[in-house]
């Protein structure tokens, strides 16, 4: 008697149906597979940033991270870390370059000597509003391309409104008043102190407040939103308004160059978009918080000092060293600070 056919059992029909979804995956893997995988991936990001999570300018870097991964629909994911919980301020940069952070916002103020071309900006050139500073930095990093910024991806720069004179007990109406003051101030506004007769003492904005409050300081050269945003309007009682003087700290967002890279050009252009818009509601977020710190200064008490004419144009001249130091400076020959400062001062003259 011939053997009976063996029947398809279950277990061969498993394997059988398998087979087959294998190679169908295959196929499909074939067609969709790379664009779909490439699609799925994202870079992420760690942003550090020296601002306290409450000031302006942390909520809208803030902003920022939320804006990059919604306009890159995930492609690019930003995790943000304020209040120098990351990096301090003084070591921002530096954590870039070296990949502690990718991004990072801080004072290039807090690196003197080692941004050259920058520096002119923040010149006691007489600024009158963060608009104002902020479109010039951008406008110098863009005309002549620093190479002091040859280690990290530039993002954008913002840079704040007039920086003005505090002090805590004494108040200053004439360079007489400042002599032998101790003024807490960094980069060019240390030199300022130091040409207007006062003593400077260089410290990051976040230990200014306990320095006041203690009398390790007797004053402090910042813009008057920090008397809001820094909390400052609580330990200084007088301003004197040396706008003619007034000075500006630029501020940087920079990216580690490797962590660019790995970023696809569709969504590097995303960013540059985004850059260039955040660059506007930085510059505006200053002067709207200079009117905030105005505001929350007087409710403190504080006593605001103009300048009267006289007073102002001898200011000016005592501050005029500030500016020949620069151009005359090794640093400034070699990247030509002569043309950098007329180029400031044309802006300037443009107007708002």
């Amino acid at each position: 008697m011939p053997p009976r056919p063996t029947p398809i059992t279950s277990i061969q029909a498993r394997r059988a149906m398998k087979k087959t979804f294998l190679t169908l995956t295959a196929l499909l893997l074939l067609a969709f597979g790379p664009a779909s995988m490439a699609g799925a991936e994202s870079v992420r990001l760690s942003y550090s940033n020296f601002f306290p999570p409450t000031h302006i300018h942390s909520q809208l870097a803030e902003a920022w991270c939320k804006e990059v991964e919604k306009r890159t629909n995930g492609k690019v994911v930003v995790d943000y870390y304020p209040g120098g919980t990351l990096t301090k301020a003084k070591q921002c940069y530096d954590g870039v370059v070296e990949g502690i952070s990718d991004i990072g916002m801080s004072c290039l103020a807090y690196s003197r000597g080692r941004f050259p071309v920058m520096a002119a900006v923040d010149l006691p050139l007489g600024y009158t509003s963060g608009a104002q500073a902020t479109a010039i930095a951008n406008a110098v990093a863009a005309k002549f391309s620093p190479a002091e910024f040859d280690d990290v991806q530039p993002m954008y720069f913002h840079a704040h409104g007039p920086g003005l004179l505090f002090t805590t007990e004494t108040p200053v109406r004439t360079l007489a008043d400042l002599k032998g003051l101790k003024i807490r101030a960094t980069g060019n506004s240390a030199k300022l102190v130091k040409a207007l007769g006062g003593s400077p003492v260089a410290q990051p904005m976040p230990d200014s407040y306990q320095s006041l409050q203690k009398g390790v300081v007797d004053g402090s050269m910042h813009p008057i939103e920090s008397n809001k945003g820094w909390k400052l309007g609580e330990v200084v009682k007088y301003c004197t308004e040396s706008i003619p003087v007034g000075y500006t700290t630029t501020m940087f967002v920079v990216m580690n160059k490797g962590k660019w890279a790995k970023i696809d050009p569709e969504s590097r252009a995303i960013i540059e978009q985004i850059n260039r818009e955040w660059t506007i509601r930085h510059g505006a977020a200053w002067d709207e918080a200079d009117a905030i710190g105005r505001k929350f200064s007087l409710d403190k008490g504080a006593e605001i000092l103009p300048l009267d004419p006289a007073e102002a144009e001898a200011w000016v001249k005592a501050a005029q060293p500030v500016m020949d130091e620069y151009t005359a400076s090794p640093e400034g020959k070699k990247v030509d600070a002569a043309a950098v400062v007329e180029f400031i001062k044309a802006e300037m003259a443009k107007g708002p």
